[in-house]
């Protein structure tokens, strides 16, 4: 295999679809043997199965002897697929205190029903980075 010691950051895009399953895939797939996907009923899953088809192209290229970078994943959500994502780790109605969105929109959100704007998608990316921050700087006493 001709191989690139560079490692390549790779955005990954994950997406809820309208069938209520996750995709997850590179926004770019240049340096790699094929196109790579996920699918799962969970984002987790979606993650899971983007990392395996990762792998078997990795796999695929050394038996062909061609090229396939080394990717490090990184991951950019929809508002749906990361509400659901965390759901079992952030509340809406915590989500709410940290936004400033009302829960049963941020429900509808999740669900579908509604899309948020470009306008309210930046407000809840810069909320919650925010939030990350704060998170970040937090010292505990000893």
């Amino acid at each position: 295999m001709k191989s690139k010691k560079v490692n390549m950051e790779k955005i990954t895009i994950i997406e809820k679809g309208i069938d209520g399953t996750y995709d997850a895939y590179l926004d770019d797939s240049k340096g790699l043997p094929m196109w790579i996907l996920g699918q799962g009923n969970t984002v987790q899953e979606a993650i899971d199965d983007l990392q395996n088809s990762y792998k078997e192209a990795k796999q695929m290229a050394v038996e062909d002897g061609s090229e396939c970078i080394d990717v490090e994943f990184k991951y950019k959500y929809d508002v749906a697929s990361f509400l659901s994502y965390y759901a079992s780790k952030l509340t809406l109605s915590g989500l709410e205190r940290i936004t400033g969105i009302n829960q049963g929109l941020l429900s509808h959100y999740v669900t579908g029903r509604k899309k948020p704007r470009p306008a309210t998608v930046k407000k809840i990316e810069s909320s919650l980075h925010r939030f990350g921050k704060e998170i970040e700087e937090l010292k505990f006493v000893y």
